[in-house]
């Protein structure tokens, strides 16, 4: 399968797949310092939880390169700030946390090194970063494969694919590994309102991988489901707490309720690196409200009344207990989660 290049690090720059563009126009973005790689995952040139990891990583060795000073001292100030500026460009994701937190480690490990070696130090770790993030993709899939059967049809909601990762995926990861393996699976696509990253995005990228797939409007799933022409959902993950409450993209908990109700295995499919054994459950998982104008325009296009009240939690939470199992790049975890994720 080739590989979508959602991120790219060519000639010291960052180059990077504008995902607000897509389906229509496949467009690249490049990023010759860190604040253009902040700007683009507030702007979400950028996406999906891991993928985000990794363009942070890549921003801060961008920023190191850029500090241009000799002062070992001031090169660690200056470092900070630029670590502190791509925090706060997202709240819910922990992936953006946790590469941001693996640069600064790789840069604090080293015994007396040269301000030149750190900079190479720091470049090598965001490629690590992004080469581990294609691999870990690739166990996701081979570990959900076995989960589906031939000719399953499976519901997913937003975007878990190689759009938001370094290329290969998450929840489209266990899709694409299964039909690797001789498996015919057909995705159904929920649109995912307000953004409508099903509509443009999974379909777009199903679509280039030879993948069946169909778009539903978010509330044509309950019906579809009753109709028993679903057979799995599978979704990504932003953040997950130490029991297993899962952050995803806004209408997850709905998909999820939708699932349970009707008796059909609900999987989430994220890397370890997701999961943040640092918080109890899921009230403790920050939630990002974006820009009312996603739902109150779609494109240049009002279609709400002006001045009306809108809320625009970007994500939700689904409890534990209607997760069937978490797929990880350790390998599948299944209730009881406190327990079963510390152990893989």
């Amino acid at each position: 399968m080739n590989l979508i290049k959602t991120l790219q690090w060519k000639d010291d720059k960052v180059i990077l797949l504008d995902q607000r563009k897509l389906p229509h126009e496949e467009i690249y973005v490049v990023c010759e310092d860190y604040e253009s790689v902040a700007q683009a995952i507030e702007q979400m040139i950028v996406r999906g939880a891991p993928a985000i990891g990794v363009a942070a990583a890549m921003g801060v060795a961008l920023g190191a390169m850029g500090i241009g000073v000799l002062s070992k001292e001031i090169f660690f100030q200056k470092l900070s700030g630029i670590c502190e500026r791509l925090t706060k460009t997202r709240p819910t994701a922990i992936n953006l946390f946790w590469g941001i937190e693996r640069m600064r480690a790789i840069a604090l490990s080293l015994s007396d090194p040269s301000i030149d070696q750190l900079i190479l130090a720091l470049k090598n770790e965001a490629l690590k970063i992004y080469h581990e993030d294609i691999e870990s993709g690739q166990r996701i899939g081979k570990f959900g494969a076995s989960l589906l059967h031939d000719g399953d049809t499976v519901l997913t909601h937003c975007n878990a694919g190689g759009l938001a990762t370094a290329g290969y995926g998450t929840a489209l990861g266990v899709i694409y590994a299964a039909a690797d393996a001789g498996k015919t699976i057909h995705v159904i696509a929920d649109e995912t309102r307000p953004r409508l990253q099903g509509a443009s995005l999974t379909a777009w990228e199903l679509q280039k991988h030879g993948i069946d797939v169909t778009v539903i409007s978010d509330n044509m799933a309950a019906s579809l489901m009753r109709a028993k022409k679903i057979d799995n959902v599978i979704v990504g993950a932003d953040r997950i707490a130490a029991n297993g409450d899962t952050a995803n993209k806004i209408g997850t908990y709905g998909v999820a309720v939708l699932a349970s109700y009707h008796k059909i295995p609900f999987y989430v499919a994220a890397p370890f690196s997701t999961i943040d054994l640092t918080i109890s459950d899921g009230s403790q998982i920050p939630i990002e409200e974006r820009d009312h104008r996603e739902v109150t325009h779609i494109g240049h296009t009002q279609i709400t009344p002006t001045l009306v009240n809108v809320i625009n939690p970007s994500f939700d939470v689904t409890p534990h207990t209607l997760i069937t199992a978490i797929i990880t790049d350790r390998g599948i975890v299944e209730a009881p989660y406190q327990e079963t994720i510390r152990n893989i």
